[in-house]
């Protein structure tokens, strides 16, 4: 591979690897090169995160390597956690995470047929609040992404597993799906309602303050 192929497959290693980061014998036996060469990429592609024009970092964190925002927009951040907006989910939203509730693992291009509108937005939100989580590839041509909730969505239903979850009609149709949307959603409002702090405003957003 070509120097720039290199540096992109360990920028795409690191952002994988997330909050955990990666260490150095991962690195060189996925990429199969030595450390004065790792050390090399790594050097380079930090040299090129500490531009102004980048918003992420390369850091060394006990003896493994991740990537990080940078402490000096911390402010902003801060402001998008306070924000309003960061706190509520649409509708869309609730409908996506009643499927993937219902239907995990499935894949976006599922929900989006049984939703019958695009659905890549809401899943994107939903998957960067943490509720739900990619779970695994589909088998067959482009293997798709397959989504699943996360251990925070039973956290904030207050269930021990998914199994838990309310149950539906046996032998439920493609016509029924709309009711097992609304099941789950129903069940959503109860339980948030039940929460002073997390409630449906009448836009059918949760919001943290009611208004």
């Amino acid at each position: 591979m070509k120097s720039h192929e290199i540096k992109a497959v360990i920028e795409g290693l690191l952002f994988v690897s997330g909050e955990e980061g990666i260490d150095e014998k991962q690195l060189m036996d996925v990429l199969q090169i030595d450390r004065k060469s790792l050390k090399f990429y790594l050097a380079e592609m930090k040299d090129m995160y500490q531009s102004e024009q980048r918003g992420i970092q390369l850091v060394e964190v006990a003896g493994g390597y991740q990537l990080t925002t940078k402490q000096d927009h911390a402010p902003f951040f801060k402001r998008l956690v306070q924000s309003p907006s960061s706190a509520t989910l649409s509708q869309a939203a609730l409908e996506s995470l009643a499927i993937i509730a219902y239907k995990q693992p499935i894949s976006r291009v599922e929900i989006e047929d049984i939703r019958g509108v695009k659905s890549e937005r809401p899943i994107r939100t939903l998957n960067g609040k943490g509720i739900i989580k990619e779970v695994g590839r589909a088998e067959g041509p482009g293997r798709a992404i397959l989504y699943g909730t996360s251990k925070l969505f039973l956290e904030q239903f207050g269930l021990r597993s998914i199994d838990e979850l309310p149950p539906l009609p046996d032998n439920v149709s493609e016509e029924d799906v709309e009711e097992e949307v609304d099941l789950f959603f129903t069940k959503f409002q109860e339980q948030f309602s039940a929460d002073p702090q997390l409630v449906l405003n009448e836009e059918g957003e949760i919001t943290d303050d009611g208004e």
